[in-house]
């Protein structure tokens, strides 16, 4: 069964997240860490899968180490709010089963700090 875990998780993580390089997989309990790397050796995002599927909360951050993204996943779909950083602006979006249901933004001045 662990096998079939892994090799899910690879499968999965190669089509979801084709620009990445290989990931890095530890099994914790039922579920399969993956994280990814930049070339420079920074995290590039971290999450989980559960049978296969995307699961619990994935962080992706910039080459420099900054957070870019921070949500869930609940069997395979966006849920609940995402936030998404960028230089200028954090975006708040509510999913539900991978559906966008609503976005709110915030400019840089009204930002708190992301690290």
């Amino acid at each position: 069964m662990k096998k079939i875990l892994i090799i899910g998780a690879i499968l999965i993580s190669g089509l979801t997240f084709a620009q990445a390089a290989k990931p890095v997989l530890e099994q914790e309990g039922n579920q399969v860490k993956a994280t990814y790397y930049y070339d420079n050796g920074q995290i590039q995002q971290q999450g989980n899968f559960k049978d296969g599927k995307l699961d619990g909360q994935w962080i992706a951050f910039d080459e420099n180490g900054n957070k870019k993204s921070i949500g869930e996943y609940k069997n395979g779909e966006k849920t609940g709010k995402w936030f998404f950083w960028n230089d200028k602006s954090l975006s708040e979006v509510d999913y539900s089963k991978s559906r966008v249901a609503s976005v709110k933004s915030w400019k840089q001045d009204a930002l708190v700090n992301r690290n």
